[in-house]
């Protein structure tokens, strides 16, 4: 697959980790013990906020850090999302919008701790919960001890740990903290895998504190701990709860306290207001707690880079991660800013740095939306993938990463007869010689009715990954169709596959389409590159390029009715944006002045 981002850019619960008893590998900057966060020695607390770089432009890494430390706090967080970095196995990439290093070395800048969290597994409700899904799709018991996950964490450790060993701060980086594994608690009960990725972190040169994270059970706590590493907590409200759970000796610390919390496609946006936000940190802080805010920023799930819940039914998550954050998603600072840098100041012993101004934006405008071609048309000029195959092929075995992929087959069925997608991961829209016959979605309807009379034809079946799941048991859950396809009680065979990139698709001769669906394109030309906001008035399910870069997907089930296009995407004169809406295309493209993340409710996350 292309990868668009780049191209966009050229111990035990009384462990003691003091000072005098530093390791022969060197000694940590932070330690704890008797329930205290020490920094050489001397009582600290961490005051964080998370950013994760893989979700903001890297042009935009440094004005979002400054924020951030105008916000009081003495330390950002981040999760290393391991499938941003190596999307094909052994192509491991650091360049570009991967540039790890560089992100941390400017946190280091502006004077920010970094509080890094490395583990295979992250959850953020990024696409497989970061775990790259050429592994998912051949190991069944990931984060377990199984010999083949561990052979994969092992040889991307062996890429990802060397280079952050020289930005520890005892070498004199900003690095004071790595956290081993993410509300593991939660998910499994099996301690070696924790002790291999603890042992793993040392024996390549991580001196550093280190921690794990876990929600405010007993039971979670139990299975997510491991000896040598401080425990703490994740939760929206529960102070009281963490620290009846505090295990001996180990500092108060909420390393996600939810301050906001994300969307799902079909549900309302979710606020937290700042009162109760700021209580619920007001409460940690009077404990003697540290805390990390998630999300301090939150930033955009650029691409398809989105994750998914599954309870009871799948729930996508939505392209924006503003998650109510302080610092919102373009960089604007809201009032639960201001309230939090009023919270932290007392904790610092001169004063913070200014605030910074507000994001510029583009003035509103309105471009037309031109249909290039049906969404057949675009199908039928890709290449076909593999040999034609009696059963069709999942996402993984056809090496599809995400998005789209067309299944064909030639059929033939009797009067009366219905069509049965057996294991669909995720939504299919159905086509029989070019004519629409309806969408299908898993966890809801599989199953559509064929011509009447009966007869035969040409089947194609679009499916899309609308978000691998990245939390809970079925994470590493493949894509595509799982079983098969059924006419009755017959399965259909023979088919072939043909993968939609996610380059922005190219159309060399326009068609007569009536823009029912397919692709489209739009043209802005702007004085000066800014931030923008983008609507598709009338669009049903689509995704956008701009300037050949995939922002996300627009979805008319909402909350989310604005797409964020931040300036380095810009160019100053005429700006392409390219449309693929596999349902209705709209007619325009609008910029908006202001974002709409849709009808809201309050939201804490438990």
């Amino acid at each position: 697959m292309s990868d668009l981002l780049a191209s966009a850019i050229d111990g035990s619960s009384l462990a003691v980790e003091a000072p005098a008893a530093a390791s022969p590998l060197g000694a940590p900057t932070l330690t704890w013990r008797d329930g205290e966060i020490l920094r050489d020695g001397v009582a600290h607390r961490i005051l964080a906020g998370s950013i994760h770089y893989f979700r903001v432009h890297p042009d935009q890494w440094e004005d979002r850090l400054r924020r951030l430390a105008a916000m009081g706090a003495n330390t950002v967080d981040t999760y290393v999302a391991w499938n941003f970095h190596e999307r094909v196995e052994g192509e491991v990439r650091f360049d570009g919008w991967r540039d790890l290093e560089r992100f941390i070395r400017l946190a280091g800048e502006v004077g920010l701790d970094v509080f890094l969290r490395p583990s295979p597994y992250i959850c953020a409700e990024w696409s497989n919960g970061g775990i790259p899904f050429w592994l998912s799709g051949r190991v069944a018991a990931l984060r377990t001890s199984d010999a083949g996950f561990l052979a994969a964490v092992d040889a991307w450790y062996d890429e990802l740990i060397p280079r952050l060993v020289p930005l520890q701060a005892a070498n004199g980086g900003p690095i004071v903290a790595i956290q081993i594994e993410n509300e593991y608690g939660s998910f499994g009960s099996d301690s070696a895998y924790l002790v291999h990725l603890r042992e793993g972190l040392r024996r390549r040169g991580m001196v550093e504190m280190l921690t794990t994270a876990d929600g405010i059970t007993g039971d979670m706590i139990e299975h997510g701990s491991v000896p040598g590493a401080m425990a703490t907590f994740t939760f929206g409200t529960g102070v009281a709860r963490a620290v009846e759970l505090r295990r001996e000796g180990d500092a108060l610390m909420c390393s996600e306290l939810w301050g906001g919390w994300f969307d799902h496609w079909g549900e309302r946006h979710h606020v937290r207001s700042p009162a109760s936000t700021g209580g619920t940190i007001a409460e940690l802080l009077a404990a003697g707690g540290s805390v990390s805010l998630y999300m301090a920023h939150g930033g955009t799930n650029f691409g398809l880079w989105n994750g998914a819940n599954h309870d009871q039914v799948l729930q996508p998550t939505v392209t924006s991660y503003d998650s109510d954050a302080p610092i919102g998603e373009d960089g604007t600072l809201n009032e639960k800013f201001h309230a939090l840098r009023s919270m932290f100041a007392p904790f610092h012993g001169g004063g913070l740095p200014p605030i910074p101004a507000d994001p510029r934006r583009q003035r509103a405008a309105t471009a037309s939306l031109e249909p290039q071609a049906s969404l057949g048309e675009l199908i039928a000029t890709l290449p076909v993938t593999g040999d034609v195959s009696p059963r069709p092929r999942t996402f993984e075995e056809l090496g599809a990463e995400d998005g789209l992929v067309a299944y064909e087959a030639d059929v033939s069925f009797p009067a009366d007869a219905a069509l049965t997608i057996d294991g669909l991961h995720d939504r299919a829209v159905v086509f029989l010689d070019g004519v629409r016959l309806g969408v299908l979605e898993r966890d809801g309807v599989t199953s559509l009715a064929l011509p009447v009379d009966g007869g035969a034809g040409r089947l194609t079946i679009v499916v899309e990954s609308l978000g691998r799941i990245n939390y809970g048991p079925y994470t590493g859950e493949g894509k595509g169709i799982m079983r098969g396809v059924m006419i009755g009680r017959r399965l259909v065979n023979g088919w072939t596959h043909r993968l939609i990139p996610q380059d922005a698709p190219a159309v060399t001769s326009v068609s007569a389409t009536d823009g029912s669906d397919g692709v489209a394109v739009a043209a802005f030309d702007v004085a000066e590159p800014l931030d923008a906001w983008l609507a598709f008035p009338g669009g049903s399910k689509g995704m956008v390029w701009l300037n050949g870069f995939l922002l996300g997907r627009y979805w008319k089930v909402g909350p989310q009715e604005t797409l964020y296009a931040p300036a380095p995407l810009w160019k100053a004169g005429r700006n392409e944006i390219v449309v693929l809406d596999t349902d209705g295309l709209g007619a325009t493209v609008e910029i908006r002045e202001e974002p709409s993340f849709g009808e809201s409710e309050e939201f804490i996350g438990s």
